[in-house]
């Protein structure tokens, strides 16, 4: 969805990639492509493809599979069980006037996912089964909110779309919000859903500032928090 930053990056896929998607992205310039496996016809096209590497994994890790994170740090590592916390609608506490629309539920559930793989402090706009912007590792989290915006209006403007990706998109936070700050400048980019752990002590007025523009908001209960 953001043509910027594929540029030179790595295009992971979670299936078989078929020759159509080997074409739509040999488009781009990307360094490398991973996926579980690959026809051969997209082999082919990829093979043909300069200074591109093409990486099969063979089978997808089991995602129920416990496994652990280790950082380094002076003197030692830090060790910790993977966030591997998957959300479904039943456990979502609805805290607006208005509740989310079956299309709306499905963005939210999706961006929470894809919120847990982006750096702290993570701000994740998507829209029909897709991300159109994000926002990651910056101190503030109204800066992530203004960061993916800024990042959906300019994806938005490279393809000739007359209006920025976020219009009538919904948006997960990693963790809460502890001003209604950053929820305010999610909705001012066209936010119309949220997705967010909840726990801050000002969780009322960040719930009166969603109520206020008719924004549904959803706690999780659970934060990512990823570092």
């Amino acid at each position: 969805c953001d043509p910027t930053s594929a540029f030179g990056g790595i295009i992971a896929f979670n299936r078989q990639i078929d020759e159509a998607a080997a074409k739509a992205v040999v488009e781009l310039f990307s360094e490398v492509v991973i996926a579980p496996d690959a026809d051969a016809r997209a082999q082919k096209i990829f093979s043909e493809k300069k200074n591109l590497r093409l990486l099969l994994t063979g089978s997808v890790p089991e995602l129920g599979q416990k496994t652990l994170t280790v950082r380094s740090v002076a003197g030692g590592l830090l060790v910790q069980d993977r966030d591997q916390v998957r959300i479904n609608a039943s456990m979502l506490k609805v805290v607006t006037e208005r509740a989310p629309n079956p299309s709306e539920l499905a963005d939210l559930l999706f961006a929470f996912q894809v919120c847990k793989h982006v750096k702290s402090n993570a701000i994740v706009f998507a829209k029909g089964g897709a991300t159109v912007g994000i926002g990651a590792g910056q101190m503030s989290r109204v800066d992530s909110s203004r960061i993916a915006a800024w990042k959906a209006q300019e994806a938005a403007a490279a393809l000739g779309e007359e209006e920025p990706r976020t219009t009538d998109s919904v948006v997960a936070s990693d963790a809460f919000f502890p001003f209604a700050d950053g929820l305010l400048a999610a909705i001012e980019a066209g936010a119309r859903a949220i997705i967010q752990p909840g726990g801050s002590i000002r969780d009322e007025q960040v719930i009166a500032a969603a109520n206020s523009h008719n924004v549904a908001m959803v706690f999780t209960g659970i934060r990512h928090f990823r570092h």
